[in-house]
This record gives C-alpha cells, structure tokens and sequence, in this order.
C-alpha cells in the first residue's frame, strides 16, 4: 500500500507580507498544491493523506469547491483530510456542510475518530480542530483496532498549546504509520513509524533548507518513508564576508552576483561577517533592494587600530577601556569593546 503524506499547505496564505515577491509566493503556495495533485495522478498511490492546516484560515466557499474538484482529479487514490490550527472548524465553517467527493474521507469530527476504507483494507484515525488551541492530548486512548490489515493516525499538533503528544507513546501503540502536521520542518521522528512531512512551501524565514512531501510505502515487511524535496521556493543562509577594503558598493556587487547564482526562486538571510571599516556603516536597504533578500544581519566588527587609539587616548578613559578588554579571548567581551569604543569614540565626537 502507497502514500503521499502532505500537511500545511497554508493555501489562501501570501508569505512575507510587504515584500514584492509576496503576492506570487501566494500563488505558488496554490500551484504546489496542484502539482501534488498532478503528481498523485501520476503516481497513483492508494492514499493522499493531508494532516492539517490545508488552508491558511478559514477556507472560502470557492475555495473548498476548488480543492474538491482537484481532488475528483485523482479517483484512484482516497484523500485523507483534517482540519488544523489555522483552518479549524467554526461555527460558521464551511467545512460543516461541504460535500466532499467520494474519494475524500473527512476526519471532520472534534473527537477520535476511526473510518475504515474496506477497499483499500486500512482503518485511518484522527480528529480536526475545533479551535486555534487544544491544550490537551487527544491522542492519549488511541489505538489500531477493527479488522482492518493496515492502520494509519493522523496527528496535527506536538506542542504545548497543540494537542503535546508524546512521540515515544503514539509509536508504540501500533499504528503501521503516523502522518504528522504542524510543524513546518520535515522531519522523520522514528524511522518507519512517524514523522512531520513539513510545510509544503515554506512560509517564513525561519523555514530554511528544502521543503516538500513525503513518500510511503507500507507491506508485510513494515513501513518505509522517504523525504521528497518539492518546493518552488527555499529560504537561504547566506553569509557575505568583508574586510577593511570592502565599500558598500563592492558588497552590493557582490551580493548581486550570488543572488543571481542562486536564481530567482531562493530567498536569501544575509549575514554579514568580517572586519569592516571602522567609520563605515553599511546601507542594509540598499542590499535588500537588490532582489530577494528579506533580511540583512549585520555581525561585521569595526576594525580599529587599537595601538594607535592607545597611544591617542592614553590618558583617558577610551585607552583605559582598550587597555582592560583588548587581551580579552572572550567573545562577549570583545563584542563589548567594539561596542564601547564606538560608543566612546561618537560621544567624544559630540563633545568636541
């Protein structure tokens, strides 16, 4: 028996809000969604399990009908969904009263719930959000039980505020696989067993690395599961090193010609690392204007001639200052001497 394990589609979410690329990550989080749906028609597999947080809020009716019809795409392979954090069941949620095809099996309901699919001899376990929060472990009692050969969970949450499972206590009860949403990072928890298949597209900056689905395969012999990397987008760690010759022209040239290695569908973190000039501050603006750059840190240290500053202030308190940490293999303390001579230096300024 084959899967595809998806979860945090976040459809209907436009990420970086602000940003110029904003709008069309919104689309591409849609466009993903249809090339899974592509790929599953392809592929065939017996099951598309969807473990939460489809939409991004509380879906719009032409939304669902949308979704559904994607869904009627693909006759061959039973859609398991449920509702997550994001888009959970309101009082008003259309998720109520849609009719979903009959290839879709809807764990719609606030408590455990098992549907067992005959066809396909597998039982599928799980329940939807009824509000941002659920503070409880719903998952405590559940266990495979019924006639059926396979037997697969799906859980939406793992933290404090979302239904804190114990990963060690849901693997040993004896699911042949437990299909996992929430948090946005892939992530195999145990081999075989469990994992959080990631956010199909990553959604912010702290999602860094590839993103995508997860493939399974389950047998006489167990269950196997493999990460399939997908994604239109990726949030890249990008570190840009200067020293004391390096201008903010230079630096922008130089981040234009990685930006245009890594191409238009990497969106990069830039740090900045090094020794720059010591009355240089670089324009983080103009760097981030350059392309699809959402943030710039700026880690470089100014380069000061301590012995000449020594020998200038030797009888003040900015040679006292260098004198007390400059020996210093602390990295603290070396921060706060860079720190305090700028401080020191900008004040004496003022003064004069």
């Amino acid at each position: 028996m084959r899967f595809i394990h998806i979860a945090d589609v976040h459809l209907g979410m436009e990420p970086d809000p602000g940003f110029p690329w904003s709008k069309q990550r919104g689309e591409e989080i849609w466009e993903s969604f249809r090339r899974i749906i592509s790929l599953v028609q392809e592929e065939k597999p017996e099951f598309l399990l969807i473990a939460g947080d489809l939409f991004h809020r509380q879906p719009l009716l032409r939304e669902l009908k949308e979704v559904n019809y994607l869904f009627s795409t693909i006759p061959d392979t039973t859609v398991v969904l449920m509702a997550g954090n994001h888009d959970y069941i309101r009082k008003d949620s259309f998720y109520r009263e849609f009719s979903f095809g009959k290839n879709v099996v809807g764990l719609f309901r606030e408590e455990m719930t098992r549907i067992d699919i005959p066809s396909k001899k597998t039982a599928v376990y799980g329940c939807s959000y009824y509000d941002r929060e659920i503070p409880e472990d719903l998952l405590l009692d559940v266990r495979p039980e019924g006639t059926m050969r396979y037997h697969i969970l799906l859980a939406h949450g793992g933290d404090a505020s979302h239904i804190p499972w114990s990963k060690d206590h849901l693997a040993a009860k004896g699911f042949d696989y437990i299909a996992c949403g929430h948090i946005h990072k892939p992530e195999i928890l145990i081999p075989g067993k469990m994992a959080y298949a990631g956010a199909l597209e990553p959604t912010d900056q702290t999602q860094p690395g590839p993103h995508g689905y997860l493939r399974g395969s389950i047998d006489e012999r167990g269950t196997t599961v493999e990460f399939v990397p997908f994604a239109r987008y990726e949030y890249v760690p990008l570190t840009l090193k200067v020293t004391e010759e390096t201008t903010q022209y230079s630096l922008e040239q130089q981040l234009s010609r990685e930006l245009l290695r890594l191409g238009s569908e990497k969106i990069c973190i830039v740090t900045l690392s090094g020794r720059r000039q010591a009355s240089l501050r670089f324009r983080k603006k103009r760097l981030m204007d350059l392309g699809n750059v959402i943030e710039v840190y700026d880690k470089t240290r100014p380069a000061y001639d301590l012995e000449l500053l020594k020998r200038t202030y030797s009888k003040s308190l900015i040679g006292a200052y260098i004198e007390r940490l400059e020996n210093s293999g602390d990295k603290t303390q070396q921060k706060a001497l860079d720190y305090g001579l700028e401080a020191l230096l900008e004040a004496r300024k003022g003064g004069n």
